[in-house]
């Protein structure tokens, strides 16, 4: 018989082991398939009218090319040309999946026409009315790619944030003038210099000397400013369309300046010695690297590029530095702050701070950027709107001579151009950027998963000891509510796990699942525990909506609300609707991916997790129905309803180790564990069910208890049974007393003795 069990558990295994290596076999295999994924142009173009995209165009040419294009035409005459701009750049958004857009260029530079045509952004989905993302994308028409290609990245026009779609508006404007840039090159329009934004090679001239005075600096363009007024703000939120936003201006009087902003670049040592003090600009030299760059930001006025928010450890999310297809933020570790400045003539200023460009980061200090900063009104209790303004900026020519000719290298391979794909550099792609901007929140989440892990291998040392264990529990699901859920809006879906199967159907890319770091840790994160364990490490500890559902409880049971207890065998029916749910969603999504991710609203993880309740009344109502059924039935919407926790669930057989302990009378007679499991997960015969537990380790605090395990209990009784009767069946010690007796006499000792010797006396 144990030999049957050790082989049908090495069979296990190994069903277990060949079934994962056979997943993520597929995954390498579909991986590659990101270069040739198939264009959408000729369906786009089937449902786009071809004047909506260029004015009097009456028939499209068939797409030719790769990345393909559709010339755009009026009978004969060439008018402009269609093409997708996923095609030719990444323009993945929050969703991990590419925000698909039709654009029309015309022959003189314009874009001409554009349409939104797919996407999958969750926000924009059920949020935020299509027509303000239509209105944004039309903000563009008209914009001459060719100016911006001979002006450089500075004349990159601003983005207008939608509020509350700020990854996803920020996608579509960079990738609508990026792919419209590198189809200009493609048919020839421009130069491949000119896509990239980038003038003749030049390198800096040590020998040119900065002026000497603050109006000098200014003068020539060393400095660079930008001023704002709140009028000048308030109008430009006029324009886009946001009058609440227009209507609550920081002050009273539209002429104040909201904030006036100069930029210098003090790495260029010429400029560097001229504004720092000597200090300052050695300390700033000794902490750059070969090819690093600094800059020097100093503003005045009602508005801080630094953020009220900013605190140690985080992001400068007001401020970032464009130069070609890369976007550069700062952390607290690249800021320095500067107290004083040294050049004759400099105004005070509130803010004056140092920025090295982070080392993963390259700023080719020669050519083109801009400074863009984010503005933030707010308005109301909880509105709040943005809007992006560039300063622009580019290093006077007086510091720069030609660069010189690099000898050319005997034998080396030149690298190959793909016909009709642009020369531009492309710089770091979006999802490395993401990462970047993450790091501290990486941090913590990396941290956090391996104390989890710590807790799961160290689970016994940990449950003998419960108020620790309670306070250990209570700790992390605050962690998790707060900072995974309504602070870093990590919360997983069964979208996620629909767009993964529908990416393996139609064109695997990595990209996709990258763009959102901490999302893609968790999974890595659920999907390893999944294989050691089953999806308790992500259901009961690492799920934001679950924390939220049994904090709710704690206080409701400390209120004295009372719990319901279903009947096993209903629980046990209830049960089989989530996994019903999750098959109607996948099954609708083989169809259509984006009806399947409205469906998927029966998850309240929008609504309570990313948008903290900040929607419409019916998803609202909604989410609380489900909390407020939570008060008397402990995660009602996890034992019942979930569709993602049915996903992880299926697999949930095939774990590796079963680490919860069950003595024989578990079930017969002792219910105890069973009664007290937050889901239900043991059935009345004693069998934890894997497919609903949770992994809280409840059972296993009450297993090592011996004040309220029925078993421990008799354990405890038989040992105080054992020390009291060993204690009455040994000899009792002799006592020793501790005064000093006198001698006994020969009298005291036979008084019969002492009797006769007193007769004879007499």
């Amino acid at each position: 018989m144990s030999d049957r069990i050790v082989i049908s558990r090495s069979l296990r295994q190994g069903i277990v082991y060949l079934l994962y290596a056979w997943f993520f076999a597929i995954a390498l295999w579909v991986a590659p398939a990101a270069a040739q994924a198939p264009s959408r142009l000729a369906e786009f173009l089937a449902k786009v009218p071809p004047a909506e995209l260029i004015p009097g165009a009456d028939h499209y040419d068939a797409p030719t090319g790769s990345p393909p294009v559709a010339v755009v035409k009026a009978g004969s005459r060439v008018l402009g040309y269609a093409f997708v701009n996923a095609d030719w750049v990444d323009s993945t958004g929050y969703s991990g999946k590419p925000i698909e857009i039709l654009v029309g260029l015309d022959t003189s530079g314009k874009i001409a026409g554009a349409r939104l045509m797919d996407h999958h952004e969750p926000i924009v989905l059920i949020g935020i009315p299509p027509a303000r993302i239509a209105n944004f994308i039309k903000g563009y028409i008209g914009r001459d790619v060719l100016a911006i290609a001979k002006a450089g990245p500075a004349a990159r026009p601003p983005v207008d944030i939608v509020s509350g779609a700020t990854v996803t508006v920020m996608v579509i404007a960079e990738s609508m003038v990026r792919s419209a840039l590198r189809v200009a090159h493609a048919e020839g329009m421009i130069s491949p210099e000119a896509a990239a934004g980038k003038a003749p090679a030049r390198e800096l001239d040590p020998t040119h000397p900065a002026p000497r005075d603050w109006i000098g600096l200014l003068g020539d363009g060393t400095v660079r400013r930008l001023t704002l007024t709140v009028g000048e703000v308030s109008d430009a939120f006029a324009r886009m369309g946001d009058t609440k936003a227009a209507q609550h201006p920081e002050s009273s009087n539209p002429q104040d300046i909201l904030i006036d902003l100069y930029v210098a670049p003090v790495s260029v040592p010429a400029i560097g010695k001229r504004l720092l003090d000597e200090g300052d600009y050695k300390q700033l030299e000794q902490s750059l690297a070969p090819g690093q760059q600094a800059i020097l930001i100093m503003a005045n006025g009602l508005y801080s590029f630094k953020g009220s928010g900013y605190v140690r450890g985080g992001i400068f999310d007001r401020i970032a530095v464009l130069q070609g297809e890369q976007s550069i933020r700062f952390h607290d570790k690249d800021h320095t702050r500067i107290g004083d400045l040294h050049a004759p003539g400099v105004p005070d200023f509130d803010d004056i701070d140092l920025f090295r460009i982070p080392a993963e980061n390259k700023l080719d200090i020669t050519q083109p950027w801009r400074l863009q900063l984010l503005v933030e009104r707010s308005y109301e209790a909880r509105g709040k709107s943005f809007l992006t303004f560039n300063l622009g900026y580019q290093l006077p020519d007086a510091y720069l001579k030609p660069a010189a000719a690099p000898a050319p290298q005997v034998g080396a391979a030149q690298p190959s151009v793909p016909s009709g794909v642009s020369t531009e550099a492309a710089g770091p792609p979006v999802w490395k950027i993401m990462w970047q901007a993450k790091t501290r929140e990486i941090v913590v989440l990396v941290a956090a998963i391996v104390l989890l892990t710590g807790i799961f291998f160290f689970q016994d040392w940990l449950v003998r000891r419960p108020v620790l264990y309670d306070r250990v529990r209570l700790g992390f699901l605050l962690f998790t509510l707060f900072g995974l859920g309504w602070y870093a809006q990590a919360q997983l879906s069964v979208v996620n796990v629909l767009a993964f199967f529908d990416a393996l159907r139609s064109g695997f890319r990595w990209s996709y699942f990258l763009a959102a770091p901490l999302i893609f840790i968790l999974w890595f994160a659920t999907a390893a525990s999944i294989l050691f364990w089953n999806r308790g490490a992500f259901c009961g500890w690492l799920c934001p909506f679950g924390a939220l559902q049994e904090l709710t409880n704690r206080l409701a049971r400390l209120l004295k609300i009372p719990q319901l207890k279903i009947p096993f065998g209903v629980h046990q029916r209830l049960t089989a609707l989530k996994y019903i749910i999750f098959l109607v969603l996948f099954g609708i999504s083989l169809d259509s991916l984006a009806l399947a991710e409205r469906a998927s609203e029966v998850e309240p993880f929008k609504t309570a997790i990313i948008l903290r309740f900040a929607r419409t009344w019916p998803f609202v109502l909604y989410a609380l129905a489900l909390l407020a059924a939570n008060l008397t039935v402990e995660r009602f919407f996890c034992r019942y309803l979930c569709p993602l926790g049915a996903a992880l669930a299926i697999p949930a057989r095939l774990r590796i180790f079963d680490w919860l302990r069950r003595y024989r009378e578990c079930g017969n007679p002792c219910q105890r564990c069973g009664n007290e499991c937050p889901v239900q997960a043991i059935h009345p015969e004693g069998h934890i069910n894997p497919n609903e537990c949770i992994q809280c380790l409840h059972c296993q605090m009450l297993y090592h208890h011996d004040q309220l395990c029925p078993v421990m209990i008799q354990r405890r009784l038989k040992r105080e049974r054992y020390a009291a009767a060993l204690s009455e069946t040994l000899p009792p010690r002799p006592k020793i007393s501790a005064v000093r007796e006198e001698p006994v006499t020969m009298a005291e000792s036979n008084p019969d003795a002492s009797n006769r010797k007193q007769r004879g006396t007499q």
